[in-house]
């Protein structure tokens, strides 16, 4: 990275910026960011019944992933306990998916402001990392959408210590399980980037992935049973499975960094 001042596309004549420069700038970018979210945001929150059709879909019986798999049919009740929850619950999922629909937008004005700081090379690395690492959240979103966050309601949601006991499951607490999960599986699969990133730097050595396999084998069959707490061997295959396969994936995508 440059250790000089940057001048910036925007400053006629190509003078430094100074750091209060800089920082009117910065200030540029996330106004850009707050006005395109809060577009976004209110956007979606005019479409309550499209939104909320997505996101209730996994408490369904009829959801993709439980008719493909050919499970039984069950039933969830999701209730609502406060006087303003179910308002303030639109509002946070409507934000949230505001955020998840201008987010490539969001990427390309942060990696605007940073990139006049770096080399040629510099930017052109940055440009394949923060691509992939978007590819790879999403597809962790998409994955714990479809198949983990699904098998985990099911489980959970049906699940009784006795039949004198009925399950009555508060919408925030739906919600908040499906952000939490979608936010971890997210960071899972950033893990072919992460090994990329550091086989590049030299700290990370394909022999070092494989002579360890067994060991994160073990780890991601505990990982997969605290995400998925059922006796069910399928399920937790489906879970591991995914980790795993990443796992592999990135054995290759550091054996060919290690070669170049």
């Amino acid at each position: 990275m440059k250790s000089d001042s940057v001048s910036s596309k925007g400053n006629a004549g190509g003078a430094a910026l100074t750091f209060w420069e800089h920082l009117d700038v910065l200030r540029a970018c996330l106004i850009k960011i707050i006005a395109a979210t809060a577009v976004s945001g209110v956007a979606a929150f005019f479409f309550k019944d499209w939104l909320f059709d997505i996101v209730l879909a996994p408490s369904r019986s009829d959801f993709v992933t439980y008719r493909l798999m050919g499970a039984e049919p069950f039933a969830l009740h999701l209730i609502n306990t406060g006087l303003t929850e179910q308002f303030m619950i639109h509002l946070k999922v409507a934000m949230m998916a505001g955020v998840v629909c201008v987010s490539p937008y969001i990427l390309y004005v942060l990696f605007g402001f940073i990139s006049p700081a770096l080399y040629t090379n510099e930017r052109r690395a940055g440009v394949k990392v923060v691509t992939a690492g978007y590819a790879m959240f999403i597809v962790g979103m998409a994955v714990n959408y479809l198949l983990i966050f699904p098998l985990t309601v099911r489980f959970l949601g049906t699940y009784q210590v006795s039949s004198d006991i009925d399950n009555m499951l508060t919408v925030s607490s739906y919600i908040d399980t499906m952000v939490m999960m979608t936010l971890m599986f997210g960071i899972v699969f950033e893990l072919p980037v992460v090994c990329w990133i550091l086989a590049a730097m030299g700290l990370l050595r394909r022999q070092w992935m494989t002579r360890f396999r067994r060991h994160a084998i073990v780890a991601i069959l505990i990982m997969a049973a605290a995400i998925t707490p059922t006796a069910d061997v399928f399920t937790l295959l489906m879970v591991a499975l995914p980790i795993w396969a990443l796992y592999e994936i990135s054995i290759l995508i550091v054996r060919m960094t290690n070669g170049k």
